[in-house]
């Protein structure tokens, strides 16, 4: 089953919830301390951009530094800004408030690059930002050779996804405004990390509210026959090409982790294996056997190249199951099954804000089938990474299949994504996957 996350940059409900909540909030206590009115003609370079001016009181939300700016806030553009040029961004008084990329045909009409009115948006502005967010990284990832470089929003660079796998970065663009600056961006990443190839998946369908056309193969350099990268010990080979998102998911590296502790003697069900990281990481942590379920055959392919690829593994251990999920599921169930671990990381159930009653039924049923299956003081991990999904919503929604599968449950722990994917305290959309570590009485 392919998961298909929305990477950082994506509408969703909360993002259009958030806006106009910000833009509607309630004016502080105590007024502001007075400070200079910048206007457009009082900065040097303004009269070279357009500018795009907000109606009265959407200021707010980038007051409060949310990058988003919506069609629907904004009172008057002038100019003619082509997509993907760079935009100043004034309140309704004419203060210059950001610089932004402009996106004519996204409800999203302008995401923000930066809130100093005196920066300059050109190449060098982009290799400082991507070769920041690779030092920072720098420090952090230390457990393989792989991980997100770039994160969206929350490296500043909305609309810009970055992964490394050895030797290889893998470059998702989804607005007009990083595809203006696609070989800037590329060439930052290049130098930031060595690698030999720069390859693009800019591929996901959100480019079509943009305007883009999918664009996918090597900006710099050649990809490899085959592209590796190790995570914790353990090997895999990563489908750059024609693999999901940029080919593995690796924001759910500390998931995995989290999951090879607790996998010791343990008869672990794998939902929505994809190419096997749940599994690999529960054999690495001497899982008793693992069975794991996916759609796709191609995926589980991978999967057991991953197993074989890692000689300490044992494939034997391994049970792989090509079918519906759900479908298999009801039959585990229906044969009298029973596993101590069940991870179930799902794909995005509500693509849209539209999608998310049909969504809570979808999860709602995985997770009552899960908790019939898992055996008294068995653990569940379980996934949502819809970003219209809320965590309060999502653990309502897996609370509710406890109380139909009649079983007593706690929170072990609160998951989410790995720490190489942040989340912007002032743009909390991109806190897109949440989890779940529940034990069952």
């Amino acid at each position: 089953m392919i998961r298909n996350c929305s990477p950082p940059g994506k509408p969703g409900l909360a993002a259009h919830a958030a806006a106009r909540r910000y833009g509607h909030r309630c004016s502080p206590r105590r007024p502001a301390a007075p400070t200079p009115v910048l206007t457009a003609a009082s900065i040097p370079d303004a009269i070279s951009l357009s500018t795009l001016t907000l109606r009265p009181g959407r200021e707010r939300s980038l007051q409060q530094r949310h990058p988003w700016i919506f069609s629907g806030s904004i009172a008057t553009i002038e100019g003619t800004p082509a997509a993907g040029d760079t935009v100043a961004i004034l309140a309704a008084d004419g203060t210059r408030m950001a610089l932004a990329g402009y996106s004519p045909k996204s409800q999203i009409s302008a995401r923000v690059w930066s809130f100093d009115i005196h920066a300059v948006i050109d190449a060098k502005f982009f290799a400082q930002r991507v070769l920041h967010a690779v030092e920072t990284r720098a420090h952090g990832v230390t457990d393989g050779t792989g991980g997100r470089l770039l994160h969206g929003e929350a490296d500043g660079l909305p609309g810009v996804v970055a992964d490394r796998y050895g030797d290889v970065v893998v470059l998702q663009l989804t607005s007009a405004g990083a595809e203006r600056w696609r070989k800037s961006i590329a060439e930052a990443l290049a130098a930031a990390t060595g690698a030999r190839c720069v390859f693009e998946r800019s591929d996901a369908e959100v480019r079509t509210l943009e305007g883009l056309p999918p664009r996918c193969g090597a900006i710099i350099g050649s990809l490899p026959e085959q592209v590796t990268f190790v995570e914790h010990g353990l090997a895999y080979r990563v489908d750059v090409a024609l693999g999901q998102k940029t080919g593995f998911y690796l924001d759910q590296r500390d998931n995995r982790c989290l999951v090879r502790r607790h996998a010791n003697g343990k008869r672990v069900l794998n939902a929505f294996c994809y190419t096997g990281g749940f599994t690999l990481a529960a054999l690495a942590g001497h899982a008793r056997a693992v069975v794991s379920i996916d759609s796709s055959a191609d995926a589980l392919t991978l999967a057991r190249e991953n197993i074989a690829r890692n000689p300490t593994l044992v494939p034997a251990q391994a049970e792989w199951i090509e079918g519906d999920v759900f479908f298999e599921l009801r039959r585990l169930r229906n044969d009298g099954a029973t596993f101590d671990f069940i991870v179930l990381d799902p794909p995005k159930f509500a693509p849209t804000a539209a999608h998310v009653q049909r969504a809570a039924r979808a999860y709602k049923d995985i997770n009552l089938l899960a908790f019939k299956l898992l055996a008294p003081g068995g653990l569940l991990a379980t996934f949502s990474c819809s970003g219209a999904v809320s965590a309060d919503l999502f653990q309502k929604i897996v609370a509710g299949a406890a109380v139909d599968a009649r079983a007593d449950t706690t929170i072990v722990q609160r998951l989410s994504a790995s720490a190489d994917h942040p989340v912007a305290l002032h743009f909390p959309e991109g806190d897109y996957l949440k989890g779940l570590l529940i034990r069952k009485s």
